[in-house]
């Protein structure tokens, strides 16, 4: 497939065009993550990727000639992008690749796990070929794992950025040995420094995925120490947010379902939040906490000028009565509240009163388990 059509998408503020350098994942055995499960890993041969992308650079001459041929000048104008995406007899990927064009961000997401398994030298002559078949490219992102990463020398990561490659994503999920083995992730806290130091000495942007309530009520405080203690020594680009979910099918889901996991409640969660952005010293990363499986989405910015801010936020809502943070929970869950102080509106308020008491009283249903039930809806 040349580009991923599924729900997943790729964390970028940009739209990005999607292509793939190896077909799913080389480690499918991280107990929380359902995307890759069970499925087969192989990496795709170089001329198989350059032939993806000289059918990107077909694409995108096309749409030049039909805009010239539709009388839009050879602009992919607004009307010209919406007529080609209505036509039922132009190919999805045709018209994947129209909207990227039309948006103009020109940014490429190469998507699965850990395209940096590839050997150096095909990636490198993978990334030279993009640019040079398309140079509007303004920024290339890919997915890697700390343990591939580690792998590879100082000098290797060098000639990638010297490529093109922009930007790397790494699922660190914990800083915690403890909770890394629990989960099977494949990598240790020695790699994640070792490999995100890499990518900075390299002048490569970093991206490290944190997973709040990954260590469960065992290893939470552990996780939340251990997490800052390793981003301290990366000191990333970014540090972003996802909250556990634990998904049915998974190892992890088993495991609960068992007893053999005890999950954080939403609150425990928060706490552990607090603990680990306290413990972040030394570092002028942004954390941003962009995905609605987060409660506190405002719990976001760059340290270290606003740590302060941050820790403000998840004071307000912990200092909520029981009951205005469980209405908090119930109103954010159902995608009606971004932001603690709307709970201060009065009509907002009571709106979510009603419903928490029709909820409970007409339906016979507990509050709890609905909020679950909601938020297992987001992946």
């Amino acid at each position: 497939m040349l580009f991923e059509q599924g729900p997943i998408r790729p964390p970028s503020e940009a739209y990005s065009l999607l292509l793939r350098f190896t077909r799913n994942c080389p480690w499918n055995k991280c107990e929380f993550c359902p995307v890759y499960k069970g499925a087969r890993f192989s990496k795709r041969p170089l001329n198989e990727i350059l032939q993806d992308i000289d059918t990107v650079r077909f694409i995108l001459d096309d749409l030049r000639e039909r805009s010239w041929k539709q009388g839009y000048g050879g602009e992919l104008t607004r009307e010209f992008i919406s007529e080609i995406l209505r036509d039922p007899n132009i190919h999805e990927q045709y018209k994947h690749v129209a909207a990227w064009a039309y948006r103009g961000s020109f940014t490429v997401f190469i998507q699965d796990a850990n395209s940096l398994i590839m050997k150096t030298e095909d990636l490198v002559k993978a990334i030279r070929y993009l640019k040079e078949k398309i140079p509007q490219i303004t920024r290339i992102t890919t997915y890697g794992r700390a343990s591939t990463i580690a792998r590879k020398s100082l000098e290797e990561i060098k000639e990638l950025k010297d490529a093109g490659l922009s930007r790397i994503h790494v699922g660190m999920e914990s800083g915690s040995d403890n909770v890394l083995k629990l989960v099977k992730k494949g990598t240790t806290a020695k790699q994640l420094i070792l490999s995100g130091q890499k990518v900075k000495q390299a002048g490569i942007t970093l991206s490290e995925y944190i997973m709040p309530g990954l260590g469960g009520k065992g290893l939470w405080k552990e996780h939340a120490l251990c997490s800052a203690q390793v981003l301290n020594e990366i000191n990333p680009d970014f540090i972003r947010l996802r909250t556990l979910q634990i998904i049915p099918g998974t190892p992890l889901f088993e495991r609960y379902k068992k007893g053999e996991f005890k999950k954080l409640h939403e609150d425990e969660v928060v706490r552990e939040i607090k603990l680990f952005i306290e413990n972040l010293d030394g570092i002028t990363s942004t954390l941003t906490s962009d995905h609605i499986r987060n409660l506190l989405e405002e719990v976001e910015g760059k340290f270290p000028e606003d740590k302060e801010k941050m820790l403000g936020v998840i004071d307000e809502y912990l200092s909520l009565p029981d009951e205005d943070r469980l209405l908090f929970r119930l109103g954010r869950r159902g995608g009606g509240l971004r932001s603690v102080k709307e709970l201060a509106n009065p009509y907002i308020k009571q709106r979510l009163k009603r419903a928490k008491q029709e909820l409970e009283s007409s339906e016979g249903m507990d509050i709890e388990k609905l909020i679950e039930e909601m938020l297992g809806q987001y992946l």
